[in-house]
């Protein structure tokens, strides 16, 4: 299918799969054929450097802007740079596992569109390790490279693939993420559990101090911890000599879609509707993990949506399903709106708007304008 596309890409470019003409297309083959344009070099570049009030660090990286491309678009590293060169400060490919795996039956993507949200059951769809190192070897990407590590579904040991992910990329990624938060391989969230998490960061840690260079390490979590998962979580990592956190993953909760096309499908509801919880999750890890870099993800649509991240407790922030239904120039619109509301409160750097309302959202106080 996307070999048929090939010709048509060339000819029309990136702007003729508008936002109208992709939703029209089943999910998967849509996403497909983005990545296709992508790669034969139609996508849109970045024409002015990003205004100096979006310049930070994350986990002693220097970024141009705080607005990453999330782990799920680019599963084989097929177009890092050219995300790159789009304007993204940050860009995480993967997740990508050590062997090849061909992930769910399909269909595994499904669109709600009365909510914005999305589902996926997509399973670690991959080409595995050596196909994402191959294309990475040597390529220079204008942003920071994110890898982010998973297991294969029919491993006999979960920790031994993520710890030959470090092994493989820790000397040729900007950093590493450790993801044990997708819903959509059985038994992988249990990672997330005290004991569980405690020899997953110990034995992936331990190889990151063996490779040749110390490449920031973080951990990406579930939307779905309670309160005493939370606790657990922070108490572990806080032991260790973790990088950083991404919070969140997709969640298995329905209640904002209940009732709504494809509402009932197995997987992980991301896009607008995750971005309340995810919110109160990031605000609620912060006061947890106190100065620790997090990267807060979920159902960011807006720049209103991505400053709330920012106040919330996230030090940068990334986004993917919101592209789904916004369109690629939504990461402009983002940029701008940030830049916008640094200046409107007299400010000079989106550092300083971080965290300025974690116990509102925290403790669900957040005003209704800012779930919009």
């Amino acid at each position: 299918m996307l070999s048929a596309l090939a010709p048509l890409l060339r000819l029309q470019g990136l702007q003729s799969l508008t936002r109208d003409t992709l939703l029209r297309m089943d999910p998967e083959t849509a996403h497909g054929a983005t990545i296709s344009a992508l790669r034969l070099g139609l996508a849109p570049t970045q024409q002015d450097k990003d205004a100096p009030e979006l310049a930070t660090t994350l986990c002693g990286l220097d970024l141009a802007n705080p607005v990453g491309m999330a782990a799920g678009f680019d599963k084989n590293a097929e177009v890092p740079r050219q995300l790159a060169l789009m304007g993204f400060g940050m860009v995480e490919i993967g997740t990508v596992t050590p062997r090849p795996q061909e992930g769910n039956a399909k269909p595994r993507l499904f669109r709600i569109p009365e909510a914005e949200g999305v589902i996926n059951r997509m399973g670690f769809n991959n080409e595995g390790h050596e196909a994402a190192f191959e294309r990475l070897k040597g390529l220079r990407v204008p942003a920071a490279l994110g890898v982010n590590i998973g297991a294969n579904k029919d491993s006999a040991d979960f920790v031994a693939d993520y710890v030959l992910g470090v092994q493989r990329f820790a000397d040729l990624a900007d950093y590493l993420t450790v993801n044990v938060s997708s819903p959509n391989t059985p038994g992988l969230r249990n990672l997330q559990a005290d004991e569980a998490l405690r020899r997953l960061l110990g034995e992936v840690l331990s190889a990151r101090a063996k490779a040749r260079t110390r490449v920031p390490v973080l951990l990406k979590i579930a939307p779905d911890l309670d309160q005493a998962g939370m606790d657990a979580v922070a108490r572990v990592i806080l032991d260790t000599d973790l990088d950083g956190l991404i919070v969140s993953n997709t969640t298995i909760s329905r209640d904002p879609v209940s009732g709504l096309e494809n509402a009932s499908e197995t997987g992980g509801l991301s896009g607008k509707p995750l971005f309340a919880l995810s919110t109160q999750r990031l605000a609620q890890m912060r006061q947890r993990v106190g100065s620790m870099p997090i990267v807060g993800v979920g159902g960011i649509h807006s720049p209103q949506t991505a400053l709330a991240k920012f106040e919330a407790g996230a030090d940068a922030i990334q986004f993917y399903s919101a592209l789904v239904f916004g369109g690629l120039d939504l990461l402009d619109r983002v940029k701008r709106g940030l830049v916008a509301a640094v200046r409107a409160q007299g400010k000079l750097n989106i550092s300083e708007l971080v965290g300025t309302k974690v116990d509102d959202w925290a403790f669900g106080k957040a005003p209704p304008s800012e779930l919009r």
